[in-house]
């Protein structure tokens, strides 16, 4: 544990991830981390498995949505003391190897939000994903009024003030988005992006993501809250002109 940092644990929300759950887990406990997991009313082996693992385990009967998984386990850490958590999929696309990077750059930027930004290997991602992902990218910064690289990545640190955000009224995929922009706009915080690899594991299950109907709700909160701001054309500009503040010196986009 990086002492320049606050106290701090990884929250996994995930649904029938039983492929996946272990390796991941135990992967990050490898990093002597604490890990707290929110079941979000999987069907599958995926409770089973994660009562065998030393980690704390909030289970919801039925399927709240990611946004609510996220909200109990931001409580859930809280209430235990943490002061920053970094989240991570269940499904083995985020890998605890990256976390130490995360983590330094967390210390380099205090108080900044930290999103683990799949910049690499982008061949990997199906084309749709990654127009759809591109669409996000520059729908969401504006929202932010700052560029934002990789707003769909579900690999993020936390500092405590975004953790105060919990409330927000948003569900689902949307509560992502929300607490960057509430962040970068009511907080004035900073968002940094660490460059990793995009990755699509063999045999992985399907995205729970609703193509059409969450990319209809994450639009339209986005655009509310666009309007909500105001002075769209100022924060247009300063999201799409600004630098973006990439770990390191090198913007893998620059060349892509």
């Amino acid at each position: 544990m990086n002492p320049a940092l606050p106290r701090w644990c990884v929250l996994i929300p995930c649904l029938d991830e039983e492929a996946a759950i272990r390796g991941v887990v135990e992967s990050v406990l490898a990093l002597n981390v604490p890990v707290i997991v929110v079941d979000d009313g999987s069907d599958d082996r995926t409770p089973e498995i994660l009562a065998t693992l030393p980690v704390t385990v909030l289970r919801h009967e039925q399927r709240q949505g990611k946004g609510q998984a996220l909200r109990d386990g931001f409580r859930e850490a809280l209430r235990q003391g943490y002061e920053a958590v970094l989240t991570m999929d269940g499904d083995g696309q985020h890998l605890a190897a990256d976390i130490p990077r995360i983590a330094a750059a967390a210390a380099a930027y205090p108080g900044q939000l930290v999103i683990a930004a799949r910049l690499l290997d982008k061949a990997q991602q199906p084309k749709a994903r990654r127009r759809a992902n591109a669409f996000a990218d520059w729908g969401i910064s504006w929202g932010c009024g700052q560029p934002v690289a990789d707003t769909q990545s579900g690999q993020r640190w936390y500092p405590r003030a975004a953790l105060d955000l919990v409330d927000l009224p948003a569900q689902n995929f949307v509560f992502e988005a929300a607490i960057l922009i509430a962040a970068s706009r009511e907080l004035g915080m900073g968002v940094v992006a660490v460059p990793i690899a995009s990755r699509y594991p063999p045999g992985a299950r399907a995205s729970h993501l609703r193509p059409v109907r969450d990319t209809l709700h994450i639009t339209a909160y986005t655009v509310g809250r666009v309007f909500h701001y105001g002075r769209m054309a100022e924060s247009y500009r300063r999201s799409h002109t600004a630098p973006r503040v990439i770990e390191g010196t090198h913007d893998p986009l620059v060349s892509a």
